[in-house]
Order: structure tokens, then C-alpha cells, then sequence
């Protein structure tokens, strides 16, 4: 089956891998070659990892690599097309043009998958002339390693759109869970609660932000605690999520000032080398200088 992959981001180049790796031609598209060329190398990174861990074969990473194809050119990376999954920015009116877009080049058959993370695709797939074949497919990060998917049906999801995105998360060798169209779906919207709530206890200096997160890793068994989480998914990207639930289902999801402020002043997390963490070479190395409890928190 072809796949297209529109943005070659973090989302973006693991969705492509993880198609690939499932034996799927892939076409990974993004605005500018840079971004393809980046996207390619974080592949080849990732596929490199997985042979030094035994979790593949030298030839099988080269296989998956093969599968994929950068390209810049809308058209021809979406020409024949079985699926298309866009991972843009989370920005609405930028994911309903990518929909317009999309559908200008694509065969009738073809599925329009969004992997937004919490914004309606409902909304997003109004503006097709044929909505029935939209949906969404919310990826986790880093894709090549989280085991989930959520299958997010809009209000126009056909019952053959359903069982291809369920088909094909079960191909790529993922566990779909399946949610209606609303604000924050099911993970979106309890993981940001989570991490809401241990912002606010960090302004209230009730313990450090690695303390807090200690608590849920080794109390409740998360892979890793809601701060640094926050720090990787990036603070910016948590804001704009914060605001759209608080619009949508109202006060309790009000972005914390501590959010706010580290937005403001570009500490964006893991990308920007310091959020609730200070980052060095990829690894949260301590908490951020105002983050550690008491009375300077």
C-alpha cells in the first residue's frame, strides 16, 4: 500500500517509519528539503538504534528505509495514495487547508487521516467535498516505540473509513483504541489534566518538579512523570492545547501562569534546552532554575 506522510517533524517521520517498517512504500513530504532531509536522517537514526538494540536486522533497516521517499511536491507525493496522514502543526486553519488541498490531488478512494492531538476532526474534515473519508489517527511519541493509536471517528466517518483506520493501525503492528470526535479525544485530554494539575503544585511549592514526577514514575508507574512529558511534547504545544480545552469545556483546563510565563520567555521544553527541565544532548539533566519547591517556585 502507498502511504504520504505530509510534514516531516517529529510526528511526522515516525508515522512514515513506522508505515515503512510495516513493509508500506511511504512518500514523506514536507514544505522545504531541509525539513525532508532532516526528517530522513532521524529515520536513519532511529532505524541505526533498533539494529544496535537487536530490535532489527541491519538489512531490515535498510529495507524500511528504502520504502521511503522525501519529496517537496504536494501532487506527486500524494498521487495513488491508499492513505494520507497529515502531520502539520496543530493549527486549525492550517490543517483544514492541508484537508483542501490533499483532496484536490487525491483519488476518490483515498483516506485523509489527521494526527492532531486534541483539535475537532469533525471541523477538520468539514471542508472536504467528501468528508466520509476522513479521520483521525493520533500517533504517540516517539511513534516507533509507543504502542498506541487513537482512532478518532468524526461525525462524517464512513463505516468503511473506520475499518481501513483500524486495519491499518493493526498492520503497523499498533493497539487501536477508538473515540468518538470530542474535545482532547481520551488521552489528549487526561494527559494534559495530569500535567496541569503538577504545574499548579509547582507554583504552590508543593515539591519539585523532579519530585513530582518521581511520584507518578515510581508510585503509578508512568514511563515518565507529567513535567518532563510536558518538557518533551513541548510547553508551547501544551499551551495551545490548554486553551483550546478551556474554551471548549471550560475553566478547569485554565493554562497555569507557571505555563504561560516559560512559553513567553521561550524555555519550550526539550527543544529549546530548558522548560520544567534543563536539557543537555537530548537527556533532562535537572530541574529548571525556579522549579525545585518552596517559597521560589
Amino acid at each position: 500500500m502507498q502511504v504520504c506522510v505530509l510534514g516531516a517533524g517529529t510526528m511526522g517521520h515516525g508515522i512514515a517509519q513506522v508505515a515503512a517498517m510495516a513493509g508500506h512504500d511511504v512518500r514523506l513530504r514536507d514544505i522545504e528539503r531541509s525539513y525532508v532531509n532532516d526528517g530522513l536522517d532521524a529515520i536513519r537514526s532511529n532505524l541505526d538504534g533498533g539494529v544496535e538494540r537487536d530490535k532489527l536486522s541491519a538489512d531490515e533497516a535498510d529495507a524500511a528505509f528504502d520504502r521511503i521517499e522525501g519529496v517537496t511536491d504536494l501532487e506527486a507525493a500524494v498521487s495513488g495514495a491508499s492513505l494520507v496522514v497529515e502531520a502539520v502543526p496543530e493549527d486549525i486553519d492550517l490543517k483544514q487547508e492541508t484537508f483542501r488541498d490533499v483532496e484536490g490531488c487525491a483519488d476518490e478512494e483515498t483516506v485523509i487521516a489527521t494526527n492532531t492531538s486534541s483539535l475537532s476532526v469533525t471541523e477538520i474534515a468539514s471542508v472536504l467535498d467528501s468528508p466520509a473519508r476522513a479521520v483521525g489517527l493520533h500517533f504517540f511519541n516517539p511513534v516507533h516505540i509507543m504502542g498506541l493509536v487513537e482512532v478518532v471517528l468524526a461525525e462524517q466517518t464512513d463505516a468503511d473509513t473506520r475499518a481501513f483506520a483500524l486495519s491499518f493501525v493493526d498492520d503497523i503492528d499498533k493497539t487501536a483504541v477508538e473515540v468518538r470526535d470530542a474535545p482532547g479525544f481520551a488521552s489528549s485530554r487526561l494527559g494534559v489534566a495530569l500535567g496541569c494539575e503538577a504545574m499548579r503544585m509547582v507554583e504552590e511549592g508543593v515539591a519539585s518538579a523532579d519530585d513530582i514526577d518521581a511520584a507518578m514514575e515510581l508510585g503509578y508507574r508512568h514511563p515518565m512523570g507529567p513535567l518532563e512529558l510536558t518538557d518533551v511534547v513541548g510547553l508551547d504545544v501544551r499551551l495551545d492545547i490548554l486553551e483550546y480545552l478551556r474554551e471548549e469545556l471550560g475553566e478547569r483546563f485554565r493554562p497555569p501562569q507557571v505555563l504561560k510565563r516559560k512559553v513567553r520567555a521561550g524555555n519550550l521544553g526539550k527543544k529549546s534546552g530548558e522548560g520544567f527541565y534543563v536539557w543537555e544532548d537530548g537527556e533532562a539533566v535537572r530541574p529548571a532554575d525556579g522549579d525545585t519547591g518552596g517559597d521560589g517556585a
